[in-house]
């Protein structure tokens, strides 16, 4: 198959770029990693009018400290994210995450913000993001705006972003010593798509657990946060008595849906399962800190 007919720009400067997303609306594409996008182009699953390629601009890229804030530039690629010495030292739930995201080649092309944007609810990092409440930063003509992660993700390739908007990076707060990770994915083979996964962040003082954020991916429409499933262990200390209670809780969190990958009923017992050792691995890391 080979894509529709559709005009294209390549956009020199911010301002081109928010103008004819002002006048295009849902109507414009953005060509940035172009991992996803150009097989749906390619399948006519999208035929938009425009298509708007980004990656000239500079200034989307790139990742810095600022003020105990992590600042990842939408046009950061992948392996740059995957490599780079501030994501390793002050985000390792993302640094563990990377190496998960498809193959070499995708993560070459692909774009930290794109896979933002696209919210499949089966990728890696719009569940990174919410374990770790990201902010994300979109600008258009009227200005810039910071949502949260909590309020990004809608649905199914859906999100809280307007037709209008830019992502432009991604502000993440930096990792506190008391705070522990683990990031667990389960998929038929390496780079396919995830067939249940988790992505946890614990915050452990005086050896209780303070506050727990375990999101969930592949199993609904968009990454689930569990809030059951945390309060569970919230204000306790771990124990086999503590690991069970989140499991237990954990079904009033998640309603899978069922696809190819398998029944609701499979991809709930594989979560609870990694759910389990994602916890017995956080909490393993807090002990040797």
């Amino acid at each position: 198959m080979k894509a529709p007919e559709l005009n294209y720009e390549c956009a020199e400067n911010l301002t081109q770029v928010l103008d004819l997303l002002a006048k295009h609306g849902d109507n414009a594409c953005i060509l940035a990693g172009g991992q996803s996008l150009m097989p749906t182009l390619n399948m006519r699953l999208s035929k938009p009018e425009l298509l708007l390629d980004i990656n000239h601009l500079d200034f989307l890229k790139g990742i810095s400290l600022e003020n105990n804030m992590i600042r990842i530039g939408a046009l950061a690629r992948h392996t740059e994210v995957m490599r780079s010495p501030i994501i390793m030292e002050h985000l390792p739930l993302i640094a563990e995450a990377m190496p998960n995201i498809g193959h070499v080649a995708v993560r070459n092309r692909g774009t930290f913000g794109g896979s933002i944007a696209l919210a499949d609810p089966a990728a890696e990092l719009p569940a990174c993001v919410l374990a770790l409440n990201a902010n994300i930063i979109t600008e258009s003509t009227s200005g810039r705006r910071s949502i949260s992660a909590n309020q990004y993700f809608k649905g199914l390739f859906e999100t809280e972003q307007r037709p209008d908007e830019l992502l432009v990076e991604v502000r993440i707060p930096r990792r506190r010593p008391d705070q522990f990770f683990a990031f667990i994915e389960l998929s038929r083979r390496h780079g396919d798509f995830a067939i249940a996964g988790l992505a946890c962040k614990i915050t452990i003082q005086n050896k209780i657990i303070s506050e727990a954020r375990l999101v969930y991916f592949a199993s609904e429409d968009k990454p689930t946060l569990a809030s059951n499933a945390a309060s569970a262990i919230k204000g306790k200390s771990w124990s086999s008595t503590t690991r069970e209670a989140a499991l237990e809780a954990l079904q009033n969190d998640l309603d899978p849906i069922d696809n190819l990958q398998g029944s609701a009923e499979f991809k709930l017992h594989l979560q609870r399962v990694l759910t389990g050792r994602a916890l017995d691995q956080a909490i393993e890391r807090a002990k040797i800190a």
